[in-house]
């Protein structure tokens, strides 16, 4: 159950699409692979097997979870380095501690986002606190990679701590939908992420048999991602369920529908819609590190061996 919530969505204000929008059309639908990142937590790839010119700017979003952790079984990142783009790590049920080699840091727990702006790079972990490690519990989040235009890669790293309380609420016209705008700017309402590539980025729970169409940008891409339930994408209807990705086409509004009836242990259509407007440069990605040309690419894997991206503070046992 996500974290940022309200009894009565009718209190919220209400986005409406305006009636001669232009509805956007599914191109595809894509079903995420199940893998393990870090030290060996499980992950849904939610953008494998998807041209990139659908999903510039965004580069790859992985689900963590979601994970019942028994007592000694929660676990995280080792440290890693980056360069060249965002990372997004958004906690939906949880807690993550983070640091980085520039002394940054924090935790982000239940509906809390962690935007990181990697730029001319840093080392980074990510980990369970030790409560709970010592007492298991429920994990489950989104990490998303954004793309940097060049102009942006070498700049000096950054963070966002942004908060669940922080993020813009919203409705659908009949209180259908809880609509999370964490990043972006939805029919004039702006979320609390600042990006250096335009983007929105949004968490929306449908209720059971509710239909949420939304005004998006027609410059925007959009992608629409389930992380529980199912129902169906676009005015043609086509099914969705959990772990699965629509890519839609030109257009000035998106619809997402949740079917009547859903699981037992996911009572709304939990989705991630995303839209940026695409940077259009060439993209060198290999590992952690996303530059624009090999040699630039070739330079960052150097410049991490020379220790030029930091080195792991001594508190950490170095």
């Amino acid at each position: 159950m996500p974290a940022v919530t309200v009894e009565n969505p009718l209190t919220l204000p209400r986005v409406v699409a305006p009636a001669e929008a232009a509805p956007r059309p599914v191109l595809a639908v894509t079903t995420a692979p199940t893998g393990f990142e870090g030290e060996g937590f499980p992950v849904r790839r939610a953008f494998a097997g998807i041209n990139y010119r659908y999903l510039d700017p965004f580069i790859m979003m992985d689900q963590m979870g979601e994970v019942e952790y028994g007592v000694g079984e929660a676990k995280g990142t080792p440290w890693h380095p980056h360069r060249g783009f965002e990372t997004v790590t958004y906690i939906i049920d949880g807690t993550f501690d983070h640091s980085d080699s520039h002394g940054g840091g924090g935790t982000i727990t239940n509906g809390d986002t962690q935007w990181m702006t990697a730029g001319s790079g840093l080392l980074h972990i990510e980990a369970p606190p030790e409560s709970l490690v010592m007492s298991g519990g429920v994990f489950h989040g989104l990490q998303l990679w954004v793309n940097l235009p060049a102009r942006d890669k070498m700049k000096d790293p950054a963070y966002q701590d942004i908060r669940g309380g922080q993020v813009q609420l919203l409705t659908t016209h009949d209180g259908g939908a809880l609509l999370r705008v964490i990043a972006g700017e939805l029919d004039g309402h702006q979320g609390p992420g600042a990006t250096h590539t335009p983007i929105t980025m949004i968490h929306a729970t449908i209720r059971p048999g509710a239909e949420a169409t939304l005004p998006w940008r027609p410059d925007f891409n959009g992608l629409v991602y389930v992380l529980a339930g199912h129902g169906t994408v676009g005015t043609d209807r086509r099914p969705v369920r959990t772990g699965q990705t629509a890519v839609f086409g030109d257009g000035s509004t998106l619809t997402v529908r949740a079917d009547e009836k859903q699981d037992s242990h996911t009572p709304d259509l939990e989705v991630v819609l995303l839209g940026g407007a695409p940077i259009r440069e060439p993209m060198a990605h290999y590992g952690p590190f996303v530059m624009n040309t090999q040699a630039e690419l070739q330079q960052a894997f150097e410049d991490f061996k020379a220790g030029r991206l930091g080195s792991v503070p001594a508190v950490h046992g170095m």
